[in-house]
């Protein structure tokens, strides 16, 4: 009974905490990604996109949001120029993650559908599936909650008016 209690308890604290398994980055490792772009400059083409590629992983996982706002512009400048399969759906991936961090969450749902339509069992994009879908639903409830108590206390101040006129 105690372990049924502790899940329920645990499920409700990561309801409202809004947890989700996208991994975050630091600055020290945005500075990394950028010294290898700054070193990659000139050495080669796929060099310098493989540098350009890992920023813009670090920078979309960033608990910055102007990291974040600077890795999506990154990624939209360079989704044109993949042609390859398998470099697109990283890249409208790593997209979808910015979008999702940024809390442009029907943009980024968009952009993990194309994923998916590029590769329907890919595991990392299911999952960031689930997790904007889990989201927006949680958003939709707390929604719900605050229209409801706005509703009660409306009602409750008329009914408290009309009492006190009586």
């Amino acid at each position: 009974m105690e372990a049924k209690v502790g899940k329920f308890f645990d499920s409700v604290g990561a309801f409202f905490s809004g947890g989700d398994q996208i991994p975050w980055c630091d600055r020290d490792i945005i500075a990394g990604c950028e010294r290898k772009v700054a070193e990659a400059n000139g050495v080669s083409k796929e060099h310098m996109s493989e540098s350009i590629m890992g920023l813009s992983w670090a920078l979309v996982h960033s608990r910055q949001p102007e990291d974040v706002q600077r890795g999506i512009a990154m990624l939209e400048a360079s989704v044109a120029g993949f042609d390859a399969p398998v470099e697109k759906r990283e890249n409208l991936y790593l997209l979808a993650v910015g979008y999702y961090r940024s809390g442009d969450y029907s943009r980024s749902r968009q952009l993990v559908e194309q994923c998916l339509e590029i590769a329907p069992d890919w595991r990392q994009a299911l999952t960031l599936k689930k997790v904007i879908e889990d989201h927006i639903a949680k958003d939709g409830v707390i929604g719900i909650g605050i229209a409801a108590t706005a509703v009660g206390l409306i009602a409750g101040g008329i009914a408290a008016a009309l009492t006190r006129k009586n």
